[in-house]
C-alpha cells in the first residue's frame, strides 16, 4: 500500500453552528487528499485530464468517529488500496492534533476516456509510477 499525509487546518467555514466541521467536507477533505497523493507521486489530476482522462467518483463512504472542529490541525492519510486497473481506491484516515482518529472513509472512482466518454485502463505512465512503490 502506498501512503501520503497531508495537514489541513479546519477553516471557520467549513463547521456548522457548534464549530464541528459540517459533514459534507469530508468529500472535500478526501478529494485533497487524492490530489496531493498524485502530486506526491509526480502527476496531477490536471496533467491527467490533459492527457484525456477524468476520475469521476463512484463510491464515498464516510465513518464519523468524533468531530473535527474550528482550527484543529487535521492530519489526513491517503492510502493506496492496491495497484489500479479500471478503478483506483483510497482509504482515508482523519485525526486531529492530538492523534486522535477521528474519520475514516473510502472511495473509488473510475478512469474515463473523455474523447469516448467510457471507461479506461488506468494509464501507462501512471501504472509505471505505482508499482514499483508496492
Amino acid at each position: 500500500m502506498l501512503t501520503h499525509e497531508h495537514e489541513i487546518r479546519v477553516r471557520y467555514g467549513e463547521t456548522d453552528q457548534m464549530t464541528y466541521v459540517y459533514h459534507g467536507n469530508y468529500a472535500t477533505y478526501f478529494e485533497m487528499g487524492r490530489v496531493e497523493w498524485l502530486r506526491n507521486i509526480g502527476t496531477s489530476y490536471k496533467e491527467m485530464e490533459s492527457n484525456g482522462i477524468m476520475l469521476p467518483v463512484l463510491n464515498l463512504n464516510v465513518n464519523y468517529l468524533k468531530p473535527a472542529k474550528y482550527d484543529d490541525l487535521l492530519k489526513l492519510k491517503t492510502t493506496l488500496k492496491k495497484i489500479p486497473s479500471v478503478k483506483i481506491e483510497f482509504d482515508f484516515e482523519i485525526s486531529n492534533q492530538n492523534n486522535e482518529l477521528l474519520t475514516t472513509g473510502y472511495t473509488s472512482l473510475v478512469f474515463i476516456d473523455m474523447k469516448r466518454n467510457r471507461p479506461t485502463r488506468c494509464p501507462q505512465n501512471l501504472l509505471e509510477k505505482i508499482t514499483p512503490l508496492f
